[in-house]
């Protein structure tokens, strides 16, 4: 039974050894290696003990972060503090990732209750991360009066300032105007037309 979990123990240490990760400290297998330090200067080739010591000294870790380079690429850091910034920016990555582009469609003579739909359903993308494209489409005449359509969206735009920003100025393409609106940072989003409890 005692063979059975020792074993199994040296199986898994092997497994975690082989997952991707940064070699630091004892770690770094070159004898000599290219180091950066914690200011992001270059301070020259030395030898991984030499840089160690360095490390040590700052109260910092020493961290391998080019093994393919000759020599290695070693940073002189703080190493909880860069697997925290790794770790950020990887949950930002995958915010992006699932971000989405939402349509809004409005019309030149749309009543105010509809308009103040088409805000809230716009309000409701912005505040969920994702991208919205306002698109006013033109019908026969109204083509004839393109600068309505144009007030449309601009104050559609003024009025999602509290969750969302325009990317540029609304464009002309065909019978439609078109832009499109990109959510504020989380933390400055205001909900004005959806309950902020709603689902």
């Amino acid at each position: 039974m005692a063979n059975y979990f020792n074993s199994g123990g040296r199986n898994r240490g092997r497994r975690f050894s082989r997952q991707p990760s940064v070699r630091k400290n004892e770690r770094i297998r070159a004898r000599e290696i290219r180091v950066i330090g914690p200011d992001s200067r270059q301070i020259g080739i030395l030898s991984t003990p030499e840089a160690l010591n360095m490390a040590r000294k700052m109260g910092l870790d020493l961290v391998e972060i080019s093994a393919t380079a000759q020599p290695p690429v070693c940073r002189i850091l703080d190493f909880g503090k860069y697997q925290y910034e790794i770790a950020k920016k990887g949950k930002d990555q995958k915010r992006q990732s699932k971000t989405k582009l939402k349509e809004v469609k409005f019309r030149v003579r749309i009543e105010q209750h509809d308009y103040l739909v088409k805000l809230k359903r716009a309000e409701e993308f912005l505040d969920k991360g994702n991208k919205v494209k306002l698109t006013l489409s033109f019908r026969g005449r109204e083509m004839e009066h393109k600068e309505l359509g144009f007030d449309v969206v601009h104050k559609a735009v003024k009025d999602l300032t509290h969750i969302g920003v325009g990317d540029g100025q609304p464009k002309m393409a065909g019978r439609n105007i078109t832009l499109l609106m990109n959510p504020l940072p989380e933390s400055r989003r205001i909900l004005k037309y959806n309950d902020p409890d709603e689902e």
